[in-house]
């Protein structure tokens, strides 16, 4: 493994390989992200697979495998993909969903037949086409590294030149409209990006793969940030460090395509992203649940214990706290040592009472669920026997803002619907 970083490192082929991967992985994630939030993944599938027989007809017509033919043909063709998946969803009974499984497996199927034409040819020149299935990038040359670079630059232009209306296409096309951006020419500009990315990378990735390297990065990226600029920035650098490490992997593998080992390095930040994201990801959810869970177990306790004092029994038992209300017994005692520890309750011989603070805190989860109740009978009409359950979940949801304003909107309340004082 040594001997192949080291090679990567000093071999200047090695790092133009390296320098043209980087480049694809990160306008990748750039243009991806759109399409992941357009939620058009699936139309961007459908390019990937389609683009095959323009780089068929590229070479067809060129005799060699010019990159610049190539992109040509990959562009015309994936542009007319991305037309007849529009036509055939617009002018038939068919779904978007139907029309892109059938045009994807046809223009696939087609590059299949013209791959196998070509190389039945007796054009030497056709040698390592079949590697634009699986991605090998180690067959880019410097020509097509520089090419790859000058649209990526292109494309990167074009991003940052209409960064806010390809923003509002993703989040709000309809107000787009409303103040006069041409949203039909910026989701053709979108399209075009889309194609044109698709053809520069497929020779690393493969038109196999290549849907990967666009949604991967920008799937990840999502779970990190809720802001765009920031969004398209992981997503590149998730998609640069992916390209790197797919080929250094193939490299340490003897004659392995490059493309699934950057799908590989995909599903690593993925599989890292869905475990470790802050927000969002499996121990963040899991420690918020438990913190989540924690709260609501204690301000339960508190709220039995002030309606129990309101019934005269100021010093609590567990039985005495049982019998007003039930709760898993293993976890109980837990609670309410927690809740001596935090200056809320008293303990004395196992039988409990509420503290100073204790009774305040009690108090406003009390007026936050009795102001609920009252809200749910006066402004929506409910029932009387049919808003505890509700506002058992939502005493835990209301903030002092929240409650400011039920406060006003009920013209401060001084018993719910079922008579009881509402404490201040």
């Amino acid at each position: 493994m040594m001997e192949v970083l080291t090679y990567f490192f000093t071999d200047p082929i090695a790092q133009k390989v390296i320098l043209g991967v980087a480049v694809i992985g990160g306008i990748s994630g750039v243009v991806g992200t759109f399409s992941f939030l357009r939620k058009k993944t699936l139309i961007a599938d459908a390019i990937s697979h389609s683009v095959l027989p323009g780089v068929c007809i590229g070479f067809m017509f060129a005799g060699t495998k010019d990159p610049l033919s190539l992109m040509i043909g990959a562009l015309v063709i994936g542009w007319f993909s991305v037309w007849s998946i529009d036509y055939i969803s617009r002018a038939t009974k068919l779904s978007e969903d139907t029309a892109i499984a059938l045009v994807s497996t046809l223009f696939f199927a087609k590059g299949s037949v013209l791959l196998s034409i070509i190389s039945k040819s007796q054009n030497a020149e056709q040698s390592g086409l079949k590697n634009f299935l699986f991605g090998k990038a180690a067959t880019m040359t410097s020509v097509d590294i520089q090419v790859f670079i000058i649209a990526s630059l292109v494309i990167l232009s074009l991003v940052i030149l209409f960064f806010k209306p390809f923003q509002l296409l993703c989040f709000n096309s309809e107000f787009a409209k409303t103040i006069g951006i041409k949203t039909k020419r910026i989701e053709f500009l979108l399209s075009s990006l889309t194609v044109l990315t698709v053809a520069i990378g497929i020779q690393a990735v493969g038109v196999v793969l290549m849907s990967a390297l666009l949604i991967a990065p920008a799937a990840s990226a999502r779970y990190w940030t809720n802001k765009l600029p920031l969004m398209l920035v992981i997503a590149a650098i998730f998609g640069i460090i992916s390209g790197i490490l797919g080929v250094v992997f193939s490299t340490v593998k003897d004659n392995m395509p490059t493309g699934p080992w950057i799908v590989f390095s995909l599903f690593l930040f993925t599989l890292i992203t869905l475990i470790f994201a802050p927000q969002k990801g499996w121990l963040s959810i899991r420690k918020r649940t438990k913190t989540n869970s924690r709260k609501i177990g204690e301000e339960n306790i508190l709220k039995t214990m002030y309606q129990l004092k309101e019934q005269g029994l100021e010093i609590v038992s567990f039985r005495d706290f049982l019998e007003k209300r039930a709760m898993d017994t293993s976890i109980l005692y837990l609670f309410f040592k927690k809740l001596v520890k935090s200056g809320f309750l008293i303990e004395n011989e196992n039988h409990f009472s509420l503290t100073k603070i204790g009774e305040t805190e009690a108090a406003r989860i009390i007026r936050s669920h009795r102001l609920w109740e009252l809200y749910l009978t006066k402004r929506m009409n409910f029932k009387d026997d049919h808003i505890h359950g509700t506002a058992e979940t939502i005493e835990h949801l209301i903030t002092p803002e929240i409650e400011k304003e039920l406060l006003k909107e009920l013209d401060f309340p001084t018993s719910d619907p079922h008579n009881k004082d509402i404490p201040y």
